[in-house]
């Protein structure tokens, strides 16, 4: 039997797939594993290539199976669907993924450290909880709308809605109706202390992160979106510029082009959505403070403004934004306007 060099590892709940390959690509081993067996599988293989599609659970196999001596990769899924041959099934999707891990091209995804994964959890966490809340307060001021009490919308104005309900008389908000809306008042309040213990648990975590700290000095980054971009991305070095570190976000266009004829689209909306949020958020909030200024930033924001829509010049601050990020996590230094804006445009 050859010697095996490279393994597809198909993911599963239970049942997982192996589709092992020499250095010449030959098949020398199909072979299902039950997740009990699989660590115990590679602890008997020579240290060899592992590759798995990126996923929910991809990571922690990769760190896994990594400390056994092996070489563990993880590719994207829509790079691997190209080598699935026809016919949908565990044993094609394994083998597909060796054969793409074996072309010289290829791009792969960085595994996540358990640091990683824990702030990434909490800041999954607290958005889920904003949606949550969210929702909790729009329902509370349209019902109290159909009652005729009226406020103005945003999360500042949930102290007035409470308010309404604990001061409407009897006559205007009955028993029943007035029992549900605290009851929602009640949840709304409850989130409220969950997004707070999570923000705190993201501030000590920032202030023992060099990286975090840095990224809070650019300009529309904050607390949230220091975190996420420290913890979510990998080593700086990966990316070979910032606009590389812009694509892998998605905030770059998507390319049409043939024939000698360029056309640029809307953004790829690869990579992680939630960063990529983040970013134009603080886009939003940078383009406001702008206003009357005379930097250097200002003077290319206004120029943009002055020929394109105000959502597109967001879009590109945004991902102006994510360039200078990432020359701070590169170099290792604070944000210094001059430098950020060379960066920036490199």
């Amino acid at each position: 039997m050859s010697e095996i060099s490279i393994n597809g590892l198909d993911l599963a709940k239970s049942v997982f797939q192996i589709h092992a390959a020499d250095a010449e690509g030959r098949c020398v081993l199909r072979r299902q594993l039950k997740r009990s067996q699989v660590l115990t599988f590679f602890a008997k293989q020579k240290p060899c290539v592992v590759a798995m599609e990126a996923c929910g659970t991809a990571h922690h196999w990769a760190r896994e199976i990594g400390k056994l001596g092996h070489e563990t990769c993880l590719l994207p899924p829509s790079y691997v669907k190209p080598y699935v041959k026809r016919g949908k099934n565990d044993a094609n999707d394994a083998e597909a993924i060796a054969e793409a891990a074996g072309r010289p091209s290829m791009r792969f995804v960085p595994v996540k450290s358990l640091d990683q994964q824990a702030i990434g959890l909490q800041h999954r966490a607290r958005d889920l909880l904003v949606k949550n809340r969210t929702m909790l307060v729009n329902a509370l001021r349209s019902h109290l709308a159909e009652f005729g009490f009226i406020t103005g919308k945003g999360i500042g104005k949930v102290p007035d809605l409470i308010k309404m309900v604990a001061e409407a008389a009897a006559e205007r908000l009955p028993a029943a109706a007035r029992g549900t809306l605290e009851g929602f008042i009640g949840m709304i309040v409850h989130l409220n202390q969950e997004i707070a213990t999570i923000e705190k648990v993201l501030l000590a975590w920032h202030r023992a992160s060099a990286q975090s700290r840095r990224l809070e000095t650019v300009p529309g980054i904050g607390l949230i979106s220091a975190t996420a971009l420290a913890a979510f991305t990998p080593d700086p070095k990966f990316f070979q510029n910032g606009r590389h570190f812009a694509a892998w976000l998605g905030i770059t266009p998507r390319e049409d082009s043939t024939g000698g004829k360029t056309r640029l689209k809307g953004i790829s909306k690869a990579g992680d959505g939630y960063l990529r949020r983040l970013l134009v958020l603080g886009a939003v909030s940078m383009l406001r403070s702008l206003t009357g200024k005379t930097g250097a930033l200002a003077v290319w924001v206004q120029a943009m403004l002055a020929r394109r829509p105000r959502k597109v010049v967001i879009v590109a601050l945004a991902n102006k934004l994510a360039r200078i990020a990432w020359a701070v996590m590169a170099k290792g230094e604070d944000y210094r306007a001059g430098a950020g804006m060379a960066e920036a445009a490199a």
